[in-house]
């Protein structure tokens, strides 16, 4: 089953890739966010045919992100059908970019795994320190180049892609949305794992 799951996971993906490029509300939107996608489904598979490959809680971690930004680029991440979590929590905008953003955070779980399988780290405290400040460092330079991809497309198309929604603070939000998902990640992978690689006891 551990071989069969990305397998399983990556032609769902498809499927769900095919099924939304019909008619999606903005064209140039689907493009670019599709092509973000694309920057992490092709490494991933890359890595799986090198046999550089990882357990399937990661698999199954990463791939939320996936299914939800495949979904965000057809509807446009502000008018994905998500009103009654708007509702629900009383909010004044569509957050279901947070909650993309939120999953950015979970491939500190794969990056845990793969600096520690490949012992790159022995040191548990050090291995969750890199992984966090790796997924903010991305979700830095995501939204540096979401604003320069904003600025320099279409008016319409780029404000479709940033997807601030009027808030001042978006970006932000956004990085913390990514680091607070690295946490859980990290916390998730320490205590499923608190065995592996135990720092060395002190001389």
């Amino acid at each position: 089953m551990k071989t069969k799951l990305p397998v399983f996971l990556f032609a769902l993906y498809l499927i769900e890739f095919a099924a939304l490029a019909i008619h999606p509300v903005s064209r140039p939107t689907w493009i670019s966010e599709n092509v973000t996608v694309g920057v992490v489904v092709v490494p991933l598979v890359w890595l799986y045919l090198k046999g550089i490959r990882f357990s399937n809680t990661a698999y199954l971690l990463m791939s939320v992100l996936i299914f939800l930004h495949t979904i965000g680029g057809h509807y446009t991440f502000s008018e994905v059908p998500f009103g009654w979590v708007t509702d629900l929590i009383g909010a004044q905008r569509n957050h279901f970019d947070r909650v993309a953003h939120f999953s950015v955070g979970f491939y500190a779980y794969a990056l845990l795994e793969f600096a520690e399988s490949r012992r790159l780290s022995t040191r548990r405290a050090f291995s969750l320190v890199f992984a966090i400040a790796a997924i903010f460092a991305v979700a830095g330079l995501f939204e540096i180049v979401e604003w320069l991809y904003a600025v320099a497309a279409d008016p319409v198309a780029g404000a479709e892609f940033l997807g601030s929604q009027g808030d001042l603070w978006d970006a932000q939000k956004d990085m913390l949305s990514d680091g607070l998902g690295a946490i859980l990640a990290s916390i998730a992978y320490h205590v499923i794992h608190r065995n592996r690689f135990p720092d060395p006891l002190p001389a």
